[in-house]
């Protein structure tokens, strides 16, 4: 491994630390092998354990949902490769799904230790973290389960969505995106005015009917792609 100097969790808007990693499809660099696409790299506390394989499949299961948003998957754990192929094996085996994706292995713990992936009370295994990092190698998002609750793969894929339409058409994202109780299905919050002649402007769109506000610093619209 390289360039690992540096130890703890990293920052929102943050380059992806770069690291050389083995994993089940040969050693990649992160995040420059993914340059152009965004990736999700997701940690798991331990291989043939029953949460860790049921989110497995359940990555798998929306792989071409994440492929079709220009985005892959990325697994990690402290465990050697040889632990990550006889898992894969087991899963396609007893289960029916041939796991596509690449397994870090991170039996020294070095990556972990640099991400911020272990947790002082749980021992030596990694937590449940998510790292969502863009097409330019900035991590743009971070979930950190524990090790007791599996997570939501389809909150991931509308993460993942959300802030690339948020990229594209320069909006934010209201609460339960696209299904909001307050605005509106399939709307999107436009961003705030910042100073009163904008306000102003802002609040004229609305009487014409161009978009939907409820002050001049809550307005919205539908989004139209």
């Amino acid at each position: 491994m390289e360039n690992l100097e540096r130890k703890g969790l990293p920052l929102l808007g943050e380059p992806f630390p770069e690291m050389k990693v083995l994993t089940t499809h040969g050693e990649k660099v992160l995040p420059n092998d993914y340059k152009g696409k965004w990736f999700v790299l997701f940690s798991h506390p331990a291989d043939f354990t029953p949460v860790c394989t049921t989110e497995f499949v359940a990555f798998q299961k929306r792989y071409e949902k994440f492929r079709a948003l220009n985005t892959e998957l990325i697994g990690l754990s402290i465990d050697q490769v040889f632990s990550h192929i006889k898992w894969v094996e087991w899963i396609k085996e007893k289960l029916g799904v041939d796991i596509e994706f690449p397994i870090i292995a991170d039996d020294t713990g070095k990556i972990a230790e640099k991400l911020g992936l272990i947790h002082p009370g749980k021992g030596t295994n990694t937590v449940r973290a998510v790292f969502v990092v863009d097409d330019k190698g900035i991590i743009r998002l971070i979930l950190y389960y524990p090790q007791e609750v599996g997570r939501n793969m389809e909150e991931i894929l509308r993460v993942v969505e959300a802030l690339q339409v948020s990229d594209k058409y320069g909006v934010a994202m209201p609460a339960h995106w696209p299904d909001s109780e307050v605005v509106g299905k399939d709307h999107v919050i436009i961003p705030p005015a910042k100073d009163v002649k904008a306000a102003k402007e802002r609040l004229e769109s609305a009487k014409k009917g161009e978009i939907e506000c409820f002050d001049w610093w809550l307005c919205h619209k539908k989004l139209t792609r």
